[in-house]
């Protein structure tokens, strides 16, 4: 993932390996220049070189130096390599694995250690077999005329003096420089080193840096010292000429090295004694940590056993370990504290832990009554029962609650402010007094915390702390009470919203298992509440029901809405119900989805009004109506399509029939007109005897009601020739309709008395509707509609205009056409319509002889075509008798 580039990163590119890597080789650079200058300067004051050996030995000194420095320059590069990498990955603004974070952090941490032992195992050697090396070459080519004494003196110098000094010097150098290396991995890493590389992790006692350092700095120095002291004392003797007794250098022999027996064992025991005791007093503070580490507070003991450093460390620690005893037991209470609801055992369990924690005598709880503007108690330690109240302007708590100010008095009866009254009605008498305020997670006081009478002296500033956290806790227990019974009031609510509503309601949790069942549900579902909750949806709904389940799985599939609509339920009992099922999500605050919900409407009843509309209607009409409600049922003007119908000649077939065949015939009739009506989204007004008042456009508006009047009008036609076919089979005469309708403005609205309505139309179009049914029979046409009709059509028609015509009752007169839609298979039909059109031209021109022969070859075609024979015999009345002047064309009806 990557990070942030550093500021540095934007401006140019950072090498932090590169820069720590000759950091490292800086270090390294100084320490083996001072120790071979030590070396050096040891030899110029002890080896006795001459001026030409020095010289000869200073030119060489760089070749054997530039061999030992390679080898250590190659192992820092060597040593460097896991920090160097991940380092660059930080430079670039990445973040590298936590393996390789962890393997660079162990790496740098390691480094000082490392650093120390390459200079012992490596550097050592190698410096002193390269200038050892020189010594060799400048003898044997060079004739330097180095004694092996000078050669063995300074190896030595550098084995054992030189390189240890170094290692000491590099490691503390190290340890520094790869400090702000380490914090910066580690921060990088943000968590504990991986296991793996934690294992590879060099831990070296504090016992051994001590011997380490009693062996190097110490010892190995003065065995160096004393043995070249003898070494030049015996070379002075031989020099001068002196001759010692064999004895007595022997005893100075054996001097010198009891000396450094005694000195070197000393040393060496003072750091194993120093060591022991340092390793002692850090085990028992790393043990008592670990019981600290492992929550075991009661044995983390750490008691003062020295007068040192490490006994200003423990007593520090056992300062910290009593504050984590605090603290853990003011958890604990506060976590007791935070699982009571009821708030009077809540009251009474706070003032016995607050006594108990501030080691006092008494405790109070003081909660504000924002009516009476007053603290008052509901448990106080030693009343027993008996409330106490106090102003809010009033007293050392009412101060503290104004005020918000904690109060921490030593002498309440020196302080104006404190309320004697209680003592003296209780009998206590307050010695020290340590009061806080309660406030609310919004900033608001809700009370005050008070404490009497602490024992053994008066209440610290750390009581004051304590009791300040431990009445932020008391404020989050009260407002955890208050939450719990607003719940308790919310759930209640909740309960009787689900008792009240008409609607079964349904819940189920994200395992699709019941958890709420309301009394709709119980009584739609026919089981009761105890036999679902707790049950998988599978079980809950099985059988005849199980087209929940479909829903719901849904639902719960997509997280979105389901419906079923007019679904059937059927209960145990064998009865069943009529619902629209509504299956949804449940969401909670935070958007997540937690379950679903099945709501059941139960439109029995509605379906039981929607199967009598139907009687009356068609099925979507009668659901548009539903879904509309009530407003469609009022009375409003509106365009509606008005149909009539009329079987010709009904009352002689009725004669005939007698009253039982009659009724057949009429329910026969009636039974294929009406589903023709209802198919083109018609509703059926009324039956007016053999004839019928149907409707297109109401209750409801639709674009192609005037389409769909035509339509259903051809297709009566056409219904009743095949009702006709089945009746000549029977032997039965065929029966003959006129169909009549208009497009206009009407009334629509129940009409009638308030004991009895019928929803109808009311208005000219349902007049003139009414004309045309009529006209039929003078025209002897099967379908006509008016010009209004005409202009609403949307859709292609066969129509042939069958006259202008004067109702009775209105001057203005209606265009009329005939419909031969049904008749559209006729292969004369297109010449029928041309010859009627030129003949209703010629009639309109007065031209009677033309009109009458355009009649006479529409007859030709079909013989029995009503209106041609109407307009042929209207040409010889009109041709024997002219009409006046100013005949506009127009037919009156004079009849209905």
């Amino acid at each position: 993932m990557p990070l942030a580039p550093s500021p540095q990163a934007t401006d140019r590119k950072v090498d932090s390996g590169r820069a720590l890597f000759w950091r490292l080789i800086g270090i390294y650079s100084a320490a083996t220049g001072a120790a071979v200058s030590l070396t050096l300067l040891l030899g110029l004051l002890g080896l006795e070189f001459t001026p030409r050996q020095w010289l000869i030995f200073w030119m060489a000194v760089p070749f054997g130096t530039a061999f030992f420095t390679s080898l250590d320059f190659f192992a820092i590069s060597l040593h460097l390599r896991p920090v160097s990498s991940v380092l660059a990955a930080l430079d670039r603004g990445e973040r590298p694995s936590d393996a390789a974070l962890g393997a660079a952090v162990v790496r740098a941490l390691n480094l000082p250690q490392m650093s120390a032992v390459r200079v012992i195992a490596l550097h050592g050697p190698a410096a002193t077999l390269s200038l050892v090396g020189v010594i060799v070459v400048l003898n044997t080519f060079f004739q330097a005329g180095i004694a092996m004494w000078q050669l063995v003196a300074l190896g030595t110098m550098i084995f054992v003096f030189a390189s240890p000094a170094h290692a000491i010097f590099e490691f503390f150098a190290v340890s520094k420089a790869i400090e702000p290396v380490a914090i910066r991995l580690w921060r990088a890493l943000d968590g504990p080193i991986p296991p793996e590389q934690a294992k590879r992790l060099i831990a070296v006692p504090l016992r051994n840096k001590v011997l380490f350092l009693a062996v190097f700095v110490s010892s190995l120095p003065l065995v160096f010292a004393v043995a070249s002291f003898l070494f030049k004392f015996d070379r002075m003797l031989q020099a001068h000429g002196f001759v010692v007794p064999a004895g007595e250098l022997t005893s100075l022999y054996l001097w010198g090295s009891g000396v450094v027996l005694v000195c070197v064992v000393g040393a060496v025991a003072m750091a194993i004694l120093t060591a022991r005791e340092v390793s002692h007093s850090a085990a028992r503070l790393v043990d008592a940590m670990r019981h600290v580490e492992g929550g075991r507070l009661d044995e983390a003991e750490l008691d003062v056993l020295t007068t040192d450093e490490y006994a200003e460390i423990n007593r520090g620690f056992s300062l910290m370990l009593d504050a984590l005893r605090e603290e853990q037991q003011i958890l604990e209470v506060t976590q007791d504290l935070a699982g009571e609801l009821l708030l009077e055992v809540l009251i009474a369990r706070i003032m016995t832990a607050t006594t108990q924690l501030l080691n006092a005598e008494r405790a109070s709880l003081f909660v504000y009554d924002e009516k009476a503007d007053e603290l008052f108690t509901l448990y106080a330690d030693g009343l027993e029962t008996r409330q106490i109240r106090v102003s809010t302007a009033s007293g050392i708590a009412g101060a503290v609650f104004t005020t918000g100010r904690t109060e921490n008095i030593s002498d309440p009866y020196a302080d104006a402010r404190f309320n004697r009254d209680v003592d003296q009605r209780t009998g206590f008498v307050t010695r020290s007094i340590l009061c806080v305020p309660i406030t609310n997670k919004a900033g608001a006081r809700v009370g005050v915390a008070q404490a009497l009478n602490k024992r053994g002296g008066a209440f610290t500033a750390k009581d004051e702390s304590r009791l300040k956290a431990f009445a932020a806790q008391v404020a989050v227990s009260l407002e955890n009470a208050k939450l719990f019974d607003d719940v308790l009031t919310t759930k209640n609510y909740n309960e009787s919203i689900l008792k009240s509503t008409s609607n079964g309601i349904v819940t189920l949790d994200a395992d699709g298992k019941v958890v709420t069942v309301n009394d709709a549900a119980q009584a739609l579902l026919g089981a009761p509440r105890e036999a679902m909750a707790g049950k998988p949806a599978e079980v809950a709904f099985w059988g005849d029901n199980d087209w929940i389940l479909e829903s719901l799985g849904k639902t719960q599939a997509t997280g979105e809405t389901a419906l079923a609509i007019d679904a059937e339920i059927r209960r145990p009992d064998g009865t069943g119900a009529t619902v629209n099922l509504t299956a949804m999500p449940l969401i909670d605050a935070g958007e997540a989805r937690i379950g679903s919900m099945l709501v059941l409407e139960d439109i029995t009843e509605e379906k039981r009004i929607r199967s009598t509309m139907s009687r009356y209607m068609s099925k979507e009409v009668a659901d548009q109506l539903l879904a509309a409600g009530e407003l469609e049922l009022g009375g409003k003007e509106q365009k509606v399509t008005v149909m009539f119908t009329d079987v010709r000649g009904f009352t002689a077939i009725a004669e005939a029939l007698g009253p039982r065949q009659t009724v057949s015939l009429l329910n026969a009739y009636f039974t294929e007109m009406v589903e023709v009506i209802f198919d083109h989204g018609g509703i059926l007004d009324k039956y007016i005897g053999d004839g019928m008042m149907a409707l297109f456009g109401a209750p409801l508006v639709g674009d192609g009601d005037a389409d769909n009047a035509l339509a259903a009008a051809d297709a009566m036609m056409g219904r009743l020739a095949v009702l006709n076919a089945r009746r000549a089979e029977a032997g039965e005469a065929a029966l003959a309709i006129g169909i009549g309708f208009s497009t206009g403005p009407t009334v629509v609205g129940n009409i009638g008395s308030a004991r009895r309505l019928d929803y109808t139309v009311i208005g000219d179009t349902v007049n003139l509707a009414s004309r045309l049914e009529g006209a039929t029979k003078q025209y002897r046409a099967g379908v006509l509609l008016s010009e209004m009709t005409v202009r609403d059509l949307k859709g292609p028609a066969i129509l042939r205009e069958i006259d202008l015509m004067r109702v009775k009752g209105k001057d203005r007169p209606v265009a009329v056409y005939e419909s031969l839609g049904y008749r559209a298979g006729e292969p004369a039909l297109t010449a029928l319509l041309d010859l009627h059109a030129a003949g209703l031209a010629a009639y309109r021109d007065r031209d009677w002889a033309r009109a009458a022969a355009a009649f006479d070859a529409a007859l030709e075609l079909y013989p029995d075509d009503g209106p041609a024979g109407v307009y042929r015999e209207r040409c010889a009345v009109l041709a024997a008798t002219p009409p006046p002047a100013d005949w506009d064309g127009v037919w009156n009806l004079t009849e209905k």
